[in-house]
């Protein structure tokens, strides 16, 4: 069975740092094309704040998070990585990674991780 699991999440005071990792499991090779990762705020909709493309060779990022915030995607590990650095307040909320091979897009959900950042 495929899993995709993010960890790393917690609470941290403003201006701090967390390492979200989101491991890809349940088959022994992957052709991972596309990782994004979500936030889920209560009252809004769930937002890409980061992603990795192999097929455009880019990273991006929602304005909100530029410049604070690193995606990295190991390949032979099957590890995404989000850096988060200076974190703030409003940074708080569910963090989800979705990831596919592109057959279609979001083929692999993780289950979600809490951030909490403290004024």
């Amino acid at each position: 069975q495929v899993q995709l699991e993010e960890n790393g999440g917690g609470t941290v005071q403003a201006g701090g740092s967390l390492r979200l990792t989101c491991v890809l499991s349940g088959r022994r090779t992957f052709a991972v094309i596309h990782v994004d990762w979500f936030r889920d705020v209560p009252g809004k909709e769930r937002d890409v704040i980061a992603g990795w493309r192999r097929d455009r060779k880019e990273t991006y990022y929602d304005d909100a998070v530029k410049g604070r915030f690193t995606i990295t995607w190991d390949n032979d590990k099957l590890i995404s990585v989000l850096k988060m650095d200076n974190l703030k307040p409003e940074d708080t909320g569910r963090y989800y990674c979705a990831a596919d091979e592109g057959s279609s897009q979001y083929e692999y959900w993780g289950q979600g991780i809490q951030v909490t950042v403290l004024p």
